[in-house]
């Protein structure tokens, strides 16, 4: 083989290499993400299930005991929800107001990296609040 033919294969096979790990790295960060997205929840139901699990085994509970703790559990978890549903639209009022001042303040290429900013965040809290629920 000649020299150029050699540092022709060479090159190919660098590029390869560089595509190769390229996907696995993809494959990896990809597997990541997704793991740490839906431990979220996920592990907020499993710690739930083991306080409720140590409580039943701690206290002895008879199995109309652990049922019944189990509903006044599942109606409080009920009623937290609607509370946060109710009062979600009162803490939305200060935030954009602040928001709106802020914006005044800036310039408009200003404005529009902030605007881009606010919705990434609020892209991410909404995508956290559906994990929550």
């Amino acid at each position: 083989m000649t020299l150029a033919g050699r540092t022709r294969l060479k090159m190919w096979l660098v590029l390869l290499t560089v595509f190769v790990l390229g996907c696995v790295t993809g494959v990896a960060l990809t597997g990541l993400y997704r793991s740490r997205a839906s431990t979220g929840s996920e592990s907020r139901e499993r710690a739930m299930h083991e306080r409720f699990e140590k409580m039943r085994t701690e206290l002895s509970l008879t199995d109309q005991q652990t049922t019944a703790v189990r509903t006044i559990l599942d109606e409080t978890r009920n009623e937290y929800r609607a509370l946060r549903t109710e009062l979600r639209p009162r803490f939305e009022e200060p935030r954009m107001k602040a928001r709106s001042r802020i914006r005044a303040l800036l310039t408009p290429e200003q404005q529009q990296k902030f605007d881009a900013m606010v919705a990434q965040q609020d892209a991410q809290h909404e995508e956290e609040q559906k994990s929550k629920r």
